[in-house]
């Protein structure tokens, strides 16, 4: 297997509020140098049912995150890894999380997906002092979680 590394910049400022972490883009992320590039994956469609918005491009999901004070990035710096799969995700090297905490304002620290609240709680925690409020992920491959099921638990990013 072989190493692969996160390639796609963290999005903040220093008014960020919240920090939505997942674990490693996905290979259609990775390609289109965004997080969440893959089609099927519904972190997009969520939050325009959240927001009242629609994304036409990376740039609008950019500006949309600044406005809304939305930090967005990745436990993972780099690992081995096939294809996207979480499941077969080895010797990882992490993301320096606590400078975007440092860098803004964050209050609230959210994690998409099972493998990103277990590492984040594993190896992050300690050194951020700021427990992370698991979410269902937005991953196709959780087909357990329909759209409006997403929807329903994601609602806790606004409040």
């Amino acid at each position: 297997m072989n190493r692969v590394y996160h390639e796609i910049e963290p999005v903040y400022d220093q008014d960020s509020k919240i920090l939505i972490l997942g674990s490693f883009p996905s290979v259609k992320s990775r390609e289109n140098h965004f997080f969440y590039g893959h089609p099927q994956n519904r972190f997009w469609k969520v939050l325009e049912n959240l927001y009242d918005v629609h994304f036409t491009d990376i740039e609008s999901k950019k500006k949309f995150l600044h406005e809304n004070h939305i930090a967005l990035w990745d436990v993972i710096e780099s690992c081995e890894i096939e294809g996207s799969s979480d499941s077969s995700i080895k010797n990882i090297k992490l993301n320096d999380i606590k400078r975007i905490i440092d860098e803004s304002a964050i209050e609230k620290v959210f994690v998409n997906g099972r493998k990103a609240q277990q590492y984040y709680d594993k190896y992050i925690l300690d050194k951020t002092k700021m427990p992370c409020i698991p979410l269902p992920s937005t991953s196709p491959a959780n087909a357990a979680y329909t759209l409006d099921k997403l929807i329903m638990q994601w609602k806790q990013i606004k409040e």
